[in-house]
């Protein structure tokens, strides 16, 4: 009995860090589109999403021990946001204005880093972890040109089931940098190489906790 609730249990942790870092991950890339602070927020949000993408993917990857894994993870968050974004237009609003991030390249390149490696998890941090953080904000940014403008398309579509703090205020510009792109991927494929130790670790415990 006690093998079969532990087993039961340590299926429900890679669930709970699934849907956690899923649901993170797809907030974080929701709110870039609605601020009015945008580079600034692009900057942030691209970091966030890095690090929220890496830390599950890695830990997906290390406890299957399958390169693909990682991408099967993007996948999942991908069809997440598709639905979501079905959702806010089901509520009238324009279909581009919610943006679905890209995070499949950076899954792919995680993938490789893994196989290419020969599953070396020192690899899969350090190699890895870069890999994924420097294009994503370089395809988000590109996905950010083809939407319309989230300031315009704000005050157009007005939106009262939100909270007081996402009303459209006057526009203001942001200072944090120059190139949203370039401090995104760079601060993020650094960043990014600490989160993907901590999803080595969150492997390794579940296999000692299996194991206890």
């Amino acid at each position: 009995l006690m093998v079969w609730l532990r087993r039961c249990t340590h299926y429900l942790f890679i669930i709970v860090v699934a849907v956690n870092g899923t649901l993170l991950t797809i907030n974080a890339g929701d709110y870039i589109f609605y601020t009015d602070w945008a580079w600034t927020s692009f900057v942030i949000f691209s970091i966030s999403q890095t690090l929220m993408l890496t830390v599950g993917a890695v830990y997906y990857l290390t406890f299957t021990g399958v390169p693909g894994a990682a991408t099967y993870y993007g996948l999942i968050i991908t069809v997440y946001t598709w639905v979501a974004k079905g959702a806010w237009f089901a509520l009238g609003y324009p279909y581009d204005f919610i943006v679905t991030p890209i995070w499949l390249p950076s899954c792919m390149l995680l993938d490789l880093a893994y196989w290419a490696t020969k599953r070396n998890k020192h690899s899969l941090i350090l190699f890895g972890g870069v890999l994924v953080g420097m294009p994503l904000p370089l395809f988000n940014m590109v996905n950010l040109i083809t939407m319309a403008d989230p300031l315009e398309t704000a005050f157009k579509y007005p939106r009262p089931t939100l909270p007081p703090y996402m009303t459209p205020i006057e526009p203001q510009v942001g200072k944090f940098s120059n190139s949203p792109v370039a401090l995104g991927a760079g601060a993020g494929a650094v960043l990014s190489v600490t989160m993907a130790a901590l999803g080595c670790k969150l492997t390794t415990w579940t296999y000692r906790w299996m194991a206890a």
